[in-house]
């Protein structure tokens, strides 16, 4: 059979299997991310009927997925509501690194595995997946929750650290000169500053550059835009999502309202298929082995997310039940989990690291979906208030 007619079937079949289970999950009243993940495990590496044709089709489109769903999430604030967050989550940021790191480089340890791959599996289970979160913040409807703020920032906060963390790792595995590794993250830093002075100062001026009422060329625009804005920051290190979110910031007005729209089917579909890519690439035979362990750091790793997520919402002053919801919802990790993981094996620092890397995204993927509803619930809610009102008040009849 011709490659590009093998191709056409293998991404017709998986588009329309990717269907029936959003149909599925809408009726089960859940997110369909966990449906996602089992078609991509069942037709990859080791599943059922691997898949090979599309599966760079498939890399192409989770790419792209994951920053459509950052940029249309910066299309929601404004350059100043980002600035302010990032000024107030501070020091929610620095308790986020080193309560998710510590445990990923003492698992590590206890594995004795080493020091430098205490590093990189510190980087695994610090960082949440940007591109779940985001999905999960729309498929529950929060993006106008007092809380979301307060997650954004953290995202962004841990999405700006890799620039660092990343050249350091790549200095530490690969053997890189710490000049190389310090010129490095000043290249990604001042990047990152320019984008972020240009959303400030003239985000007026490059909303100008689209035609708000007419959308295939408002559409084409922005969509180039946030891509090429997304490939340069990843070329000096920056992830892509940061620079697709600033691009999404930088925009204002009824241009920002309308790009939205047009941009938001393009995102549904790039976005699923970011979630069905994780699971064809990730070989369900080898991740056995290492899932006890994977579990274990899952649990911990959960719970520091949600320490570290509520005390940002609270001091941002969100209620209880929006602090349980901006921790539950950064369980997830994803996509800089795996790229790092891949640089530390790649680099041949401990083989066993990507199993366990992908084991362990896997179940936040899957746990943190489910958990994130569970501050919606309603007798998540009736406890909540049972506390707050106190036992003498929860006693009367």
């Amino acid at each position: 059979m011709h490659e590009t007619t093998l191709l056409l079937i293998e991404v017709g079949a998986l588009l329309l299997g990717m269907s029936l289970l959003g149909r599925l999950s809408l009726r089960l009243g859940i997110s369909p991310i966990p449906f996602y993940l089992i078609l991509g495990l069942a037709f990859g590496n080791g599943g059922l009927l691997p898949l090979e044709a599309s599966e760079e089709f498939f890399a192409t489109g989770a790419e792209i997925g994951v920053i459509l769903l950052l940029a249309l999430l910066g299309l929601e604030y404004t350059a100043q509501e980002l600035v302010d967050g990032l000024k107030s989550s501070r020091t929610a940021g620095v308790l986020d690194a080193l309560l998710n790191a510590l445990p990923g480089a003492a698992m590590a340890l206890l594995l004795g595995w080493g020091p430098i791959a205490a590093v990189a599996l510190a980087g695994v289970t610090w960082v949440s997946s940007s591109g779940v979160v985001a999905k999960l913040l729309r498929d529950l409807g929060r993006l106008s929750n007092r809380e979301t703020p307060s997650v954004l920032a953290i995202l962004v906060l841990e999405d700006l650290a890799m620039a660092f963390y990343l050249p350091v790792l790549s200095a530490l595995v690969i053997g890189v000169s710490l000049l190389q590794g310090a010129i490095a993250v000043a290249i990604a830093v001042a990047v990152v500053l320019l984008i972020l002075l240009v959303a400030l100062r003239h985000g007026h001026v490059v909303s100008r550059l689209f035609p708000a009422e007419h959308a295939e060329p408002l559409l084409l625009g922005v969509l180039g835009l946030v891509m090429l804005v997304a490939g340069v920051a990843q070329e000096v290190n920056v992830s892509a999502a940061v620079g697709a979110f600033l691009v999404g910031i930088a925009l204002s007005g009824r241009v920002a309202a309308n790009a939205s729209a047009v941009l938001t089917p393009l995102r549904d579909l790039f976005a699923a298929m970011f979630f069905v890519f994780f699971g064809l690439t990730t070989d369900s035979s080898a991740i056995l082995s290492m899932m006890p362990a994977a579990a274990a750091l899952a649990l911990v790793t959960i719970l520091t997310k949600l320490v570290s997520g509520s005390y940002a919402a609270r001091r941002a002053g969100v209620g209880t039940l929006g602090q349980w919801r901006a921790g539950l919802v950064l369980a997830p990790r994803g996509e800089f989990s795996i790229v790092i993981a891949g640089l530390a094996v790649g680099a041949g620092v401990e083989p066993a690291l990507a199993p366990l890397a992908t084991a362990y995204v896997l179940i936040t993927i899957v746990a943190g979906t489910f958990l994130a509803r569970v501050p919606d619930a309603a007798w998540f809610r009736a406890a909540v208030r049972r506390r707050a009102a106190g036992p003498g008040i929860a006693a009367r009849p």
